[in-house]
């Protein structure tokens, strides 16, 4: 099964090849982050990935997580997975290790969540809240709250959610109700209740820690009003020791579509009067706590929909190796000939093909965005750190946005490769589908995602953003046109980002005038046609760096990867981009159809 989470061989092209990671060593604070140490933490993940992991993902698919009075109870083989991650200190990869990390840039532990959410992401989200709820206290908490949570949730010890989502409200934040009213010791009661609480409760840990969102009694209402909170399941006394359990209650376990290991709940808070929290940061500051923590949530959720492609591609891949079925279409007319493997039929290829492309865009992208969260780290300058945190703002709603829809597209060639085989429980396909279903709805819909790119992200900083990742997409351009094996796809890009500049102002220009609805009914296709730009370029960075290696004598074994390369950039530039720039035109027509149409004229009544 070592084979069916993710390819080695893509990781490492990536890491060493593409973005160098190992010259990050070069600075202070990565300086034990050579070569040889980076390989070395990659193959630890992956071994536990592909040995302790991967086995926990069909049995807490079929087991899920179960509610009996108030208590949840996880898969019964993800306790060994649990205690296996937490030794090995896997929970806080990127934080300080005073703090109980490991100090690691983010790029590398992009490397490692890749296997572990390809093992299994259901059982990785306990994890993954946990650190971003610990973020939070370590970014937003007094040094009393930090000495308090920090090292525990950052060492698995006690695990975190996050509480925002509220029966009324969805994604509308500024609409919750749950209520806080100060207490004269600091402390606050909470009130209210909370749905969709990914984690929000089990039996992996002493504590679960919920920062939570809540209107402090008299605020203004909206988004400006809502303040932070830590509301711990047990309380926690000054001394760190455990006290007696807060009046917070599990009150159900949705019934879902996929990633059935992980435990989805309903919160009550205060349903007994006696729920108490912290205030995290300031009063009516808490949307803005948030936000500063929804690029690594919605980077996150791009690696988790990611990983499901990543598996789903390698099992179809060898699986069409594997199945024999049919001649060979320039055989087909001779009874005698034998059958083939699938993988021999064009219309295989060419879904195997798509399938390759995108995993190894997706892959190049999300390790890209950390390579530059790591760049903001090691930068000399102001004006450097602002350049990669303004990349970094505008490709997260891609990350997010475009990578979990692609990715459940690439799951879905993936059953269809497997033909029936890939409809039932029997193989892993139908799994993958499912589980990678939610991607592109929580942490904000790709909806949200194109709205944020529009809206926000593209007249940022006055347009920067966005120049400064063109200037990149340029420089790779300018590379390609030297090497005859790759100037084609080099022009190709070059035409499409071009328009892509052009589609960008004028929808800027459009969400700005009375034409703002018919603006934002565009949002989406506008991530779609960013996202295909920076897809192909990614694509054609890669086959640059393969082209110079093949013009160098690569060695047979790396010869054929690298080929590959180049027909994953060239299917691309010569498959996709064409339908991208037809979906280009279609919103520089900015057609208003779909918001001038009454509501009566959608039937359904």
């Amino acid at each position: 099964m070592a084979q069916q989470i993710a390819d080695r061989r893509d990781v490492d092209f990536v890491l060493h090849e593409q973005l160098h990671v190992e010259e990050l060593s070069k600075h202070d604070i990565y300086a034990e982050f050579n070569k040889k140490t980076v390989d070395l933490i990659v193959s630890e993940a992956r071994n536990l990935a592909i040995k302790e992991i991967l086995p926990t993902q069909e049995a807490g698919d079929r087991e899920g997580t179960k509610f009996d009075n108030g208590q949840v109870t996880v898969p019964e083989s993800f306790h060994k997975a649990w205690e296996l991650f937490k030794e090995g200190e896997w929970l806080a990869m990127i934080e300080d290790p005073a703090w109980g990390g490991q100090g690691m840039p983010r790029t590398v532990a992009l490397a490692a969540s890749d296997f572990m959410n390809g093992a299994n992401f259901a059982f990785m989200m306990y994890p993954g809240l946990t650190h971003g709820a610990g973020k939070l206290v370590e970014t937003f908490g007094t040094e009393k709250q930090k000495a308090l949570f920090l090292k525990k949730m950052y060492t698995g010890q006690w695990t975190g959610t996050m509480l925002l989502t509220e029966p009324e409200a969805g994604s509308d934040l500024g609409a919750l109700t749950t209520a806080a009213v100060k207490n004269e010791d600091g402390t606050y009661s909470i009130t209210g209740n909370k749905i969709f609480i990914s984690s929000g409760e089990h039996d992996l840990a002493e504590n679960i820690i919920h920062p939570v969102l809540a209107r402090i009694e008299g605020a203004p209402e909206g988004t400006k009003g809502i303040s932070l909170f830590i509301v711990p399941k047990i309380w926690v006394n000054d001394d760190g020791s455990l006290g007696q359990p807060n009046d917070v209650a599990c009150t159900g376990v949705e019934e879902k579509m996929g990633i059935h290991g992980n435990a989805t709940c309903s919160i009550s808070l205060g349903s007994r009067g006696n729920c108490r929290g912290f205030l995290l940061g300031e009063e009516n500051k808490g949307m803005r706590s948030m936000f500063l923590m929804m690029n690594e949530a919605r980077l996150l959720v791009g690696i988790q929909g990611f990983a499901c492609a990543s598996a789903a591609y390698m099992h179809a891949v060898n699986y069409a190796r594997q199945r024999i079925q049919g001649r060979h279409l320039m055989n087909m007319m001779d009874k005698s000939a034998p059958a083939v493997p699938i993988i021999q039929h064009p219309d295989v290829r060419r879904m195997l093909l798509t399938m390759k492309a995108y995993v190894e865009g997706m892959r190049s992208l999300l390790y890209y965005v950390g390579m530059c969260d790591d760049r903001i780290h090691i930068a000399d300058s102001e004006d450097d750190k602002a350049k990669y945190q303004g990349i970094v703002d505008l490709l997260i709603p891609i990350a997010k946005g475009y990578v979990s829809d692609r990715a459940f597209d690439v799951c879905n060639l993936g059953v269809q490769i497997f033909g029936g085989y890939g409809y039932i429980k029997e193989y892993p396909m139908e799994q993958l589908l499912r589980d990678c279903r939610i991607t592109p709805i929580y942490e904000g819909t790709n909806g949200i995602q194109a709205m944020d790119l529009l809206g926000r992200k593209l007249g940022m900083n006055k347009g920067k953003p966005i120049m400064d990742l063109m200037g990149e997409i340029q420089g790779t351009i300018a590379a390609a046109r030297t090497n005859p094996r790759v100037e084609d796809c080099a022009g190709k890009l070059e035409a499409a980002l071009n328009k892509l500049g052009d589609v960008a102002l004028h929808l800027g220009k459009t969400a700005m005038s009375p034409q703002v609805m018919a603006a934002f009914a565009h949002a989406y296709p506008f991530m779609e046609v960013s996202g295909d730009v920076v897809m192909s370029w990614l694509l054609l960075w890669r086959a640059t760096i393969a082209a110079e290696k093949l013009d160098n004598g690569a060695k047979k074994k790396d010869a054929t990867f690298y080929e590959g390369q180049l027909k994953s950039a060239e299917f691309f530039a010569n498959c996709v981009l064409p339908v991208t720039l037809g979906k280009m035109n279609a919103i520089l027509a900015t057609s208003s159809e779909a918001v001038d149409i009454s509501e009566d004229s959608f039937g359904g009544k």
